[in-house]
């Protein structure tokens, strides 16, 4: 068999066999890479609650708390409570936290949900197991025979690698070579 027809028969065929894995480490790599701008894994929100009658620490229990929340529509979220503070109620929730103070009866609910699609997707960039190591392992060189075969596929032309396509190739090389150079 001829170099150049292995060439674009191993580019065909492994960029058809990771298509879905180029994706998921294309999305998972846009959301980490802006991780600081939002939370890629958790919808996380904060709502401000006013206590309809005052309590002091002395009236609440576990009863109380689960009264509480049932009548902000959280009936069934309750884990736990405690006293951080004489005058602050910490509520740990299935998803989130509530947290009253009983001196001003104003308190603070987060909630915290699994952003949907993200959340999963950036679990398996995360290497969540053995059989997925092996399985991104075998990704990663399959992503390094399609990027240089992908260099031989055009043979002449303005857009083959001795012409346009090299010039690419060089700034492809040099442009994270100096972005490393300047964070390191």
């Amino acid at each position: 068999m001829k170099i150049r027809k292995l060439i674009r028969i191993l580019h065909r065929d492994l960029g058809y066999l990771f298509f879905g894995m180029s994706v998921i480490y294309g999305i998972s790599g846009l959301t980490l890479n802006h991780i600081r701008d939002f939370n890629p894994n958790y919808q996380i929100k904060r709502y401000e609650i006013t206590l309809s009658e005052p309590a002091t620490r002395a009236e609440i229990d576990a009863q109380w708390v689960k009264d509480l929340l049932t009548d902000l529509d959280m009936k069934g979220e309750y884990k736990k409570y405690y006293f951080p503070k004489p005058d602050l109620l910490k509520v740990f929730l299935q998803h989130g936290s509530l947290e009253v103070n009983l001196t001003s009866s104003i308190g603070t609910i987060e909630t915290i949900r699994k952003r949907p699609l993200f959340f999963q997707i950036n679990f398996l960039h995360y290497n969540p197991g053995v059989w997925w190591k092996w399985f991104s392992d075998l990704f990663c060189v399959a992503w390094i025979i399609i990027s240089v075969t992908g260099l031989f596929l055009i043979r002449s032309g303005k857009h083959s690698i001795s012409k346009l396509g090299g010039i690419y190739t060089a700034i492809g090389i040099i442009v994270p070579l100096i972005l490393l150079l300047l964070y390191l």
